[in-house]
């Protein structure tokens, strides 16, 4: 019994023919669909990247108690309880946030594993005076600026130690894959895992596959500014070429694999597995990345790809729920190994096994603090954070890190022990308020209701207070099965929620408050208003912000997002501007 799971990071299923017919070369995702069973409806659970890989080993969410972080010491671990039982278990991943703090207690829950250096501003290769001068970070506010520009330098240093083909990570990634397969293709009773960081951003391409849609790795660094960059048709395009061509180059890549059990008949004996922790927006809903806006299903709805060699189903698709939480318990399963009582993801076997068998009704997907998703089988509902209910978002650990630091004293200032929880089995937890600077600018998205089977590109949001609240009656129910903190309902306005009623009068309450803001203030379209709106909660001088109001209330045309602009400039110290201009272009680009 063997496990391959090739895994691809910020894989979009509309880039792939095998879900969506595009001028994308994919010949090998093509290969891969005849060979397995392909999902439709199989969807990301905690975003981004680590609290992803959480879920992937813990079967559990980990979006609704805590952000980014480290994997826990009451966390159930599929790979180390594999390696507790037996299997062998080897990780080869060129994803950098493996040796940061915030992802430091992953890789060793495998027996082995190998760490490829050199991706998005690695800090691999030294060189103490980098070129620091980075072009179009102008909007970017200081207090991130430092950190981007220091990732560019050093991603754009450590490219100059990877000239050739061969030299790049994800060619190193997959060989050192392909090393294991080689030594140990005879052995019995092991799980890979080839993790590639490719091809999430920074786009650093190959010439080879560059040239196959027109573009140049001259041209552009591959750096994705997400949603404050001011993108033209062209330079869209040509962003959009570089992922491609990315794509294009996994693709190869997962073709070497592929060949690998042709030539070696491991389909008899071998699960295949081929995933992504959640996907990304190239201009869909005029956004780009991830991580700021609505969970769209270009960012959520993922490719999933599963081969049972005892089963022999191949070249079929499935449309039941699935999602990353169920990865753990499917690998566990396959292996015989009893799957823990708080690992809430269910094994795929019977649904590849069953066309008619159902193992979700409904599902959770989002970020910490940011909207609550929940989906069926036909809508899609998301509930965002409430004004005024800041304080009541915590987060709860043993293992106080970031993506790239430690907790600072003042964030743990006032922590206190929690014992809230049973799956953290009689462990006491810390529980400590969160200042997540995004708390605010996820409430101006406010609640999204989809029917994603009648209107895939989720362009045309629903008023239907009944079905409003039968998803958040599912979403409640799901809380509760996950052990969502008790605080959350009220951070969302759930705790007010009861009946149809409540979420009428929801609407009228949130459509008042928006009114008086703006009473006698008349707004060129919606877009303004919404950033008119976040201006005048994100100017720290109230002072400033009442200005603000008096001004475009004395405005006698319609206000424009240029007049909006202007008064920034005219008024609030430059230091302060660009903290502003930010928050500004991500709500103008809500859809």
């Amino acid at each position: 019994m063997k496990v391959i799971q090739v895994m691809f990071d910020t894989l979009k299923r509309n880039a792939l023919n095998a879900y969506e017919a595009s001028d994308i070369q994919t010949p090998n995702f093509d290969r891969l669909q005849q060979k397995t069973v392909q999902f439709n409806q199989f969807f990301a659970g905690s975003l981004p990247c680590m609290p992803a890989r959480r879920d992937m080993q813990t079967g559990r969410y980990n979006f609704l108690h805590r952000g980014w972080g480290p994997m826990e010491p009451f966390d159930d671990s599929m790979p180390e309880l594999l390696k507790q039982n037996g299997i062998y278990t080897h990780l080869v991943t060129d994803h950098k946030h493996y040796w940061r703090d915030g992802g430091a207690t992953y890789h060793p829950r495998y027996s082995s594993y190998e760490l490829i250096r050199g991706q998005e501003g690695d800090s691999w290769k030294a060189k103490v005076d980098k070129d620091m001068n980075i072009d179009g970070l102008d909007n970017i506010p200081d207090e991130f600026k430092q950190r981007k520009i220091g990732s560019i330098a050093q991603d754009l240093y450590n490219r100059e130690h990877m000239p050739k083909e061969e030299d790049h990570m994800l060619y190193r990634t997959v060989e050192a894959g392909m090393e294991f397969l080689r030594e140990n293709k005879d052995a019995d009773n092991w799980f890979l895992q080839i993790e590639c960081f490719d091809p999430h951003e920074p786009f650093f391409v190959p010439e080879k596959y560059l040239n196959m849609y027109g573009v140049s790795q001259e041209e552009f660094n591959g750096w994705l500014m997400y949603s404050h960059d001011d993108y033209t048709s062209e330079k869209a395009d040509q962003l959009k070429n570089f992922y491609k061509a990315l794509v294009t180059m996994c693709d190869a890549y997962l073709g070497k694999v592929l060949d690998f059990m042709d030539e070696h008949n491991m389909w008899e004996d071998t699960m295949l597995i081929v995933n992504t922790d959640h996907g990304l927006l190239l201009g869909e809903h005029d956004w780009w990345g991830k991580n700021i806006m609505p969970v769209y299903n270009e960012i959520a709805n993922i490719p999933f790809f599963i081969w049972y060699p005892d089963l022999g189903i191949q070249n079929e698709s499935r449309n039941q729920l699935a999602q990353n939480i169920d990865v753990p318990a499917t690998i566990l399963e396959f292996f015989d190994i009893e799957i823990p009582e708080f690992m809430k993801g269910k094994s795929l076997r019977k649904v590849v096994e069953s066309p008619g068998e159902v193992n979700h009704e409904a599902i959770l997907f989002g970020y910490f603090g940011s909207n609550m998703n929940v989906a069926d089988q036909e809508y899609i509902y998301m509930r965002a954070p409430m004004p005024g209910k800041e304080d009541y978002l915590y987060e709860y650990t043993l293992s106080p890190m970031r993506m790239n630091r430690r907790f600072t004293p003042e964030e743990l200032q006032g922590a206190e022990l929690d014992n809230s929880f049973a799956f953290t089995k009689g462990v006491s937890t810390l529980k400590m308020q969160t200042s997540d600077f995004m708390g605010k600018n996820y409430q101006r998205f406010g609640n999204k209701l989809f029917n994603y089977k009648e209107d895939p590109a989720q362009k045309s949001p629903l008023t239907d207070a009944e079905k409003e609240f039968e998803m958040i009656e599912k979403l409640k129910r799901l809380m509760e099965e996950n052990e969502a903190p008790e605080t959350l309902y009220t951070y969302y306005g759930l705790d007010q929620i009861h009946s149809v009623e409540d979420v009428r009068k929801e609407h009228e309450v949130l459509d008042r408050e928006q009114e008086a803001v703006t009473e006698e203030i008349t707004f060129v379209n919606y877009h303004v208003k919404d950033g008119y709106l976040t201006l005048i909660n994100a100017l720290k001088d109230k002072t400033k912000a009442q200005a603000m109001k008096q001004h475009v209330q004395e405005t006698k045309a319609a206000v424009t997002e240029d007049d909006i602009r202007n008064w920034i400039k005219d008024n609030v110290d430059k230091e302060e501007q660009a903290r502003l201009f930010y928050q500004l272009d991500m709500t103008l680009r809500v859809d």
